[in-house]
């Protein structure tokens, strides 16, 4: 698909990932409505930075959890920029308590995990199928992790919501082909995140130290991919890691 004049909408935008994905993505000549939840500051930054790259942007206020929101912020866009042709589903939420102490996995934390990093990406994937399908093009893609492949990260429900975003990739590229093309990219330790810096400091050396190439995940790459996975018209279903070798699936 060619890239040049589309619309992405990314949650999660104002973060450090996703404002690198944002610019990723103006880059390569798409409109984009930068999403976020709390850091509105952050948001309107990033959309200005877009803004002077030459593409249209524009900040908005989305909490992914909130179903009626989400179909809300899905119309605004579609007022704003007259279509949506891509969706990147960063918007996350991470909470270190050590697979080892049960105690402190409490329901509450389950319910937000699983509501921010699952349900969230269920919500807005519904909100943009019409719309894209009424286009005839469409594609999402899922910034899950690598702990949605093997029991590690942050915590148990954290691994457990990231293992849902990955099966859900596939059961949404069955069931939105072949007009909408699916995908998911599962990160490992990315150094200078909000999500990274929640983790423990032997966490973050043991990361490195078990990658087989021995430093992080560059973000970069990470953002590459997803203008490939949206650029694509072959691929569809895949989770692919990029975490400089640390799990193989």
């Amino acid at each position: 698909m060619d890239l040049n004049g589309k619309v992405a909408i990314v949650t999660g935008g104002s973060g450090v990932l996703g404002g690198l994905i944002c610019h990723t993505l103006a880059k390569a000549g798409c409109n984009v409505a930068v999403l976020y939840n709390h850091n509105r500051t952050r948001g309107e930054t990033i959309s200005g930075q877009l803004a002077e790259i030459g593409v249209d942007s524009e900040p908005m206020h989305c909490d992914v959890t909130d179903t009626d929101q989400v179909q809300s912020t899905v119309s605004s866009v579609l007022d704003r920029f007259g279509r949506v042709d891509i969706l990147i589903n960063d918007a996350a939420y991470n909470k270190w308590i050590a697979f080892d102490d049960i105690d402190g996995l409490t329901f509450d934390y389950w319910n937000k995990i699983i509501s921010v990093n699952l349900t969230g990406p269920m919500n807005t994937i519904k909100a943009v199928i019409k719309p894209m399908k009424n286009q005839g093009t469409g594609r999402i893609v899922n910034i899950s992790s690598i702990a949605g492949l093997s029991p590690t990260g942050s915590s148990i429900p954290y691994a457990v919501s990231k293992a849902g975003l990955n099966h859900l990739t596939k059961c949404m590229a069955v069931g939105l082909a072949p007009t909408i093309l699916v995908n998911s990219i599962a990160p490992g330790y990315l150094e200078g995140t909000k999500m990274s810096l929640s983790l423990t400091p032997e966490y973050r050396k043991n990361a490195v130290k078990e990658a087989i190439l021995r430093r992080a995940t560059d973000k970069d790459d990470v953002a590459d991919q997803v203008v490939s996975f949206c650029k694509t018209d072959s691929i569809t279903g895949q989770t692919l890691a990029i975490d400089s070798g640390r799990v193989f699936h």
